[in-house]
């Protein structure tokens, strides 16, 4: 799905975000010690790493939702957690997994709190507000969906309207942790192109963690890869794939190779049972064999060449 008309602008000006000597931890846990990333304004960022290596917290803190042991978030030069809540959220949008919507809560009504953070007591919702709540659920694809209830969206359905909401807020920054979670391929990639389209017309900064690296490195402009709690690598998805790397964070065995479609890093895992290609047929024999035969073998179903 294309959204060549995403209208959620105002946001010209790029907000600055970065960690500096962030220690983070839950109660006496220590999950991350000295950690210290800058975000590339206007740029998709991926949080790679295995299970529990620490990028969801690094991701909290960002969004100011842990305050860190030690250390620094800065937004726009100055510490998150002196800035007043209403105008971190004017500058910051957060999904953090597996969001919970109000039960029976209408799409249009989840969508039209992320005007909250715009909201004084003084002030009445304007037509304004209505605009932007209608171009998120435009942008999003979530427009017909309007007077149905959340609950009984399917899980596509529902990861848009969240980032729907996250749109209405009118950010420059938005942070998603695994918004990919729970939805079958076809949906994974409809939601990452989502984001794709939202950064390449305004140029928004998106944060996000992935757990796919292939995906991360096919939809990110800058990558930042964690083990143990701790910084290993940030740079280009090509700076930073690499087998070496790979075997370090996850330890995995791999060739890392070029995507034919994207041009970006592809890994692909080496198991314990490696040798099975040579005891299958090639896929142009087993095409053959139930009459559908590709005249040429590199093209995929929906690629054309």
């Amino acid at each position: 799905m294309t959204h060549p008309d995403i209208p959620i602008a105002g946001t010209a000006v790029h907000h600055t975000l970065e960690a500096v000597d962030l220690t983070l931890a839950y109660d006496q846990l220590e999950v991350a010690r000295e950690l210290s990333v800058q975000i590339p304004a206007g740029k998709i960022t991926c949080i790679v790493g295995a299970n529990a290596c620490g990028k969801s917290t690094l991701l909290r803190a960002l969004a100011r939702l842990l305050k860190p042991r030690a250390g620094v978030v800065l937004l726009d030069g100055e510490s998150i957690h002196r800035l007043p809540t209403k105008t971190v959220a004017s500058r910051l949008g957060i999904l953090p997994q597996s969001p919970t919507a109000p039960e029976g809560i209408t799409v249009a009504d989840l969508v039209a709190r992320g005007r909250y953070p715009h909201q004084k007591w003084f002030r009445q919702w304007t037509s304004a507000d209505e605009a932007v709540i209608t171009d998120a659920m435009r942008a999003t694809g979530t427009i017909k969906l309007a007077k149905r209830p959340v609950d009984e969206l399917s899980g596509g359905q529902r990861q848009r309207v969240w980032i729907a909401m996250a749109l209405a807020q009118g950010t420059d920054l938005m942070l998603l942790d695994e918004p990919t979670t729970y939805l079958d391929l076809a949906h994974q990639v409809d939601v990452l192109d989502l984001l794709v389209d939202l950064n390449q017309h305004d140029q928004r900064t998106i944060v996000l963690v992935l757990h796919d690296l292939n995906q991360a490195a096919r939809y990110s402009h800058h990558l930042i890869a964690m083990r143990n709690g701790t910084l290993v690598a940030a740079g280009t998805p090509t700076q930073v794939i690499t087998e070496d790397l790979v075997h370090h964070v996850f330890g995995l065995r791999c060739k890392v190779v070029v995507d034919q479609v994207a041009g970006t890093p592809l890994v692909l895992p080496i198991g314990r049972h490696n040798n099975l290609a040579t005891e299958t047929p090639p896929l142009a024999d087993l095409a053959a064999s139930n009459g559908h035969a590709n005249p040429d073998p590199g093209a995929g179903p929906g690629l054309d060449r």
